[in-house]
């Protein structure tokens, strides 16, 4: 081997093939007599030999009552076949090494030489191919008088070999083949269609997706702005509840003297009087005078409004009268101040 050539091997495998291989591939997925796609999409064909006419759907008997194509099988008689072995690597190049047998095995003239193949089994490292040869003009001949068909030379043609059924090349199996091969034309741009179109409503979908977004952002950005503002009115509210609460203090610690002045004079009789009032936070202080200065203690106690009333100093009558002078210590009570 050639430096030049062990460049191109891997693993014993010459790369140059690869593309070859998967056209091969390919092409036996869609084309091959046994493919699952052909199983599928095939037509039903009327197979008439000497013993009658048999259903036929991608090769194998099937139970239909109607056939597209009409399909004439050759007696044995006429056909020369036989089962090859071949190395599994020549796959690559099996429809050339196949024309070289025929070549070399057939014994009618190079024009006159029509033939079919057919993979029968598959080893790790072994094709089995039936190959059937046939005289063109003798396979005309035979089903011209069979069948009584004029223009058999354009009728499709099969052979029996290696157990299969196998399609002759070189008759009428090109219509056959040409429908089968629009039929995969048309479920491959259907297949096309429907991907652009599940293209398109995926795309016009994302756009109105983009859309919903634009709209939730922007009802996002409403919302935001209104809830900062609402934040922003939530802070001031707590901002004036906080200055209430410091007036409420304040006012608790220094009621109001008014308030106080009104319910001293709302609580003193006629004949009682005052003459000094102080007052500072919660404490007043009293003086003033009265015919009866202890009455006057008892009557402040009793006021809920204030906690303890106390007399700092004795009562003492005012000389030359009838009254008492009194001082008196008034502590409110914290709930109850203005």
């Amino acid at each position: 081997m050639r430096v030049s050539d062990q460049n191109w091997q891997l693993f014993g495998f010459d790369v140059r093939n690869l593309g070859k291989l998967w056209v091969d591939a390919w092409r036996d997925l869609l084309l091959a007599w046994d493919s699952p796609v052909r199983r599928l999409l095939d037509d039903i064909v009327c197979v008439h030999s000497l013993d009658g006419e048999c259903f036929y759907h991608s090769g194998e008997p099937c139970s239909a009552t109607r056939a597209d194509y009409a399909v004439y099988l050759l007696p044995d008689e006429v056909v020369l076949s036989k089962t090859l072995e071949l190395p599994a690597a020549v796959e690559v190049d099996l429809a050339a090494v196949l024309a070289l047998e025929v070549d070399a095995y057939s014994p009618f003239a190079a024009d006159d030489t029509r033939y079919g193949w057919r993979i029968v089994r598959r080893d790790a490292a072994t094709l089995h191919v039936a190959l059937a040869i046939v005289s063109r003009s003798a396979a005309v001949s035979c089903v011209s008088k069979a069948f009584s068909i004029e223009d058999a030379v354009h009728q499709e043609l099969w052979a029996a070999a290696g157990g299969e059924h196998i399609v002759l090349n070189g008759f009428g199996e090109a219509a056959r083949e040409s429908n089968y091969r629009k039929r995969l034309w048309r479920i491959a741009l259907m297949l096309v269609g429907a991907a652009l179109l599940t293209l398109a409503i995926i795309g016009a979908s994302s756009g109105f997706k983009s859309l919903e977004l634009e709209r939730v952002r922007d009802m996002a950005a409403t919302a935001e702005g209104e809830s900062a503002e609402a934040a922003s009115l939530r802070a001031r509210l707590v901002r004036n509840n906080e200055l209430l609460d410091a007036v409420a203090a304040v006012a608790s610690d220094y009621p109001n003297p008014h308030v106080e002045i009104a319910r001293l004079t709302r609580l003193l009789k006629d004949g009682e009087s005052l003459d000094e009032l102080s007052m500072q936070g919660l404490e007043l202080g009293l003086r003033g005078r009265a015919p009866d200065a202890a009455s006057v203690m008892q009557r402040l106690t009793r006021q809920d409004e204030y906690a303890e009333v106390t007399a700092p100093r004795a009562f003492v009558r005012v000389k030359g009268t009838s009254v008492e002078q009194f001082y008196l210590d008034i502590l409110l009570r914290r709930g109850d101040a203005p």
